[in-house]
């Protein structure tokens, strides 16, 4: 017998060629990766287009090179060149200004010109086409924003505003979905959904004018509207006593644009690490202090730019983000929260099951024999569409839930109670509806609760976790975490208010001093003003973002920072 092997590239090259749809390419695409091109190092531009030389540099320097520093050298190019080319370069550099300006003020200071559109952030994008909407003067047209305020500091906020006034005076129409009240106060017209999330929701409980809105006792944020109600601690840790419990000690050299810096977190605290976009906070918390924690824990190596940190006492840094939990549909919040294994047992100790042979094992929808044969317990059908993204369906045999007929004909009957429910319509209610219907499960319910605890009881006990909100995310990662003891604990929130409620972030700041109380050491990344006033220990980044922050400007109370004169951050505070 006579075969020709081919080798691994020619494979991929010769799959790659024969790629007719999106489901071909995702077979292939994890065996390609990118690198920066050899030739222009990343540039995208020729040599002859990397050539030509303006006071001192080239196109591609330029590029990369922040909004804020290109501003300043754009100022000078009129200037540099022959008397009769500069009119046309002023209004070549005025145009550049007008198109930068609404960058500015929109908080995006410290983007680069060359950066890269897939590595923007949701809020950046959106930010971004907002500014090219003022810029082309469009006028007759509604446009739509879905929560533009996520990841802005309040200093930007006036920018946002200003850029939404602008395209009302150009006689378009702007609907805003939003949840931060200092831009809510500058609409028109209020329409408020509610009165809960999930279920309870879905009902307009209150819409007129801000005033209106704040009158209006159906309305669920009115009091935040008016002032009548803030979220305020009643007890708080005198500055004296912030460090009695230890200290978290950070030094680190240059990194990116921010300075080298000489930290301190005090242990067993709230600490708000604040400043406006680009200030550095990433830098200083995720980039730094995070890695080298958990480098000290585990006796490794430093991250370079660190020179030393010092905690201790602390055995675990816990990052708690925003990313979504996993990608995989048969990740659900029953089984993420530990919860299915123990219906499944449940299940199989009842009559119906005892009666059919059916054993735990038997209800896992991911290989159990109750499952759902058409979809393989996924609960959902693929559609190959030619030529355009594949559609996922609900399954036709068994709706979505995942399981056969049979798992309907199996109930289980709770003591004192004369009906029972099967697993599949357990797994389509709420947790606060599952909560009563486990109510004789002790640990069930106890799970249960800490989901309600943590302001989660609306979510269905079989919704897919990838599918979930970034502040969901970050709650249910938090669900193991509550009850224990975690005095050698340090847990790492980067913007959990993003898409929350006033009333969400109550509940929120009600979780962190639970685990504060349990002994934690909590930091939070944060523009919301509630968060920060009610934080023990804050760090302001700045003064401003890019090249014009990286470095601790104010650090103490909320009350050291609204007094301190250089925090941008302290004038906020200080208003509100």
């Amino acid at each position: 017998m006579d075969f020709t092997y081919f080798n691994a590239t020619y494979t991929v090259e010769n799959a790659l060629s024969r790629v007719k749809d999106e489901k071909g390419m995702k077979r292939v695409e994890k065996f390609l990766k990118q690198e920066i091109c050899p030739d222009c190092g990343g540039t995208r531009l020729s040599g002859a287009a990397r050539a030509p030389r303006l006071r001192g540099i080239s196109l591609a320097d330029a590029c990369k090179m922040t909004l804020s520093d290109l501003l300043v050298w754009v100022d000078g190019v009129p200037d540099s060149l022959p008397e009769e080319m500069r009119p046309m370069a002023a209004s070549i550099c005025d145009s550049f200004r007008g198109a930068a300006k609404r960058l500015m003020d929109l908080g995006l200071s410290y983007l680069t010109p060359d950066r890269s559109a897939s590595t923007l952030s949701t809020g950046e994008r959106q930010r971004m086409q907002l500014a090219r909407a003022v810029r082309n003067r469009t006028t007759g047209v509604l446009y739509v924003l879905d929560e533009l305020s996520i990841g802005l500091h309040p200093a930007n906020m006036e920018g946002l505003t200003g850029v939404m006034k602008d395209l009302l005076a150009d006689g378009n129409t702007v609907i805003l979905v939003d949840h931060d009240t200092n831009v809510l106060k500058e609409a028109d017209w209020l329409v408020e959904m509610g009165p809960d999330a999930g279920a309870g929701g879905g009902t307009v409980i209150a819409e007129g004018t801000v005033p209106e809105i704040g009158e209006n006792e159906n309305s669920r944020i009115g009091g935040f509207l008016s002032g009548k109600r803030k979220i305020r601690r009643e007890h708080r840790i005198p500055a004296g006593e912030l460090f009695s419990l230890g200290t978290i000690h950070l030094s680190t050299s240059e990194i990116h644009t921010v300075q080298p810096l000489e930290a301190e977190f005090p242990k067993g605290r709230m600490i708000a690490v604040t400043g406006v976009s680009g200030s550095g906070k990433t830098t200083l918390i995720l980039e730094s202090l995070v890695p080298a924690l958990a480098a000290e824990v585990k006796g490794e190596k430093l991250p370079e730019h660190v020179k030393a940190v010092s905690a201790e006492g602390i055995r675990q840094v816990k990052l708690i983000d925003a990313t979504p939990i996993g990608i995989n549909v048969r990740s659900t919040v029953a089984t993420y929260a530990d919860i299915h294994d123990e219906l499944r047992k449940a299940f199989a100790r009842s009559a119906d099951a005892k009666a059919r042979g059916c054993k735990a094992g038997d209800f896992s929808y991911n290989t159990g024999k109750l499952r759902c044969r058409t979809c393989d317990g996924t609960g959902t059908i693929s559609l190959d569409v030619q030529f355009l993204p594949d559609v996922d369906i609900p399954c036709p045999d068994c709706g979505g839930s995942r399981y056969a007929k049979e798992a309907s004909l199996i109930r289980r009957i709770p003591k004192k109670a004369d009906s029972g429910y099967t697993l599949p319509e357990l797994m389509d209610m709420s947790v606060d509806e599952a909560l009563a219907a486990c109510a004789d499960l002790p640990l069930v319910a106890r799970r249960l609760k800490v989901l309600q605890n943590l302001g989660l009881g609306y979510l269905t006990l079989g919704e897919e976790t990838p599918s979930l909100s970034g502040g969901e995310a970050q709650r249910l990662k938090l669900a193991s975490e509550m009850g224990k003891g975690q005095s050698d604990s340090v847990f790492v929130f980067d913007e959990p208010t993003i898409g929350l409620h006033p009333l969400d972030v109550e509940t929120l700041l009600k979780v962190f001093r639970s685990l504060i109380d349990s002994g934690a050491t909590v930091i939070v990344i944060e523009h919301d003003l509630d968060v920060i006033r009610n934080a023990d220990y804050v760090i302001d980044m700045g003064p401003g973002g890019g090249v014009h922050g990286g470095r601790i400007v104010a650090a103490g109370t909320p009350e050291e920072i609204a007094a301190s004169a250089e925090s941008v951050t302290g004038k906020y505070l200080q208003r509100d």
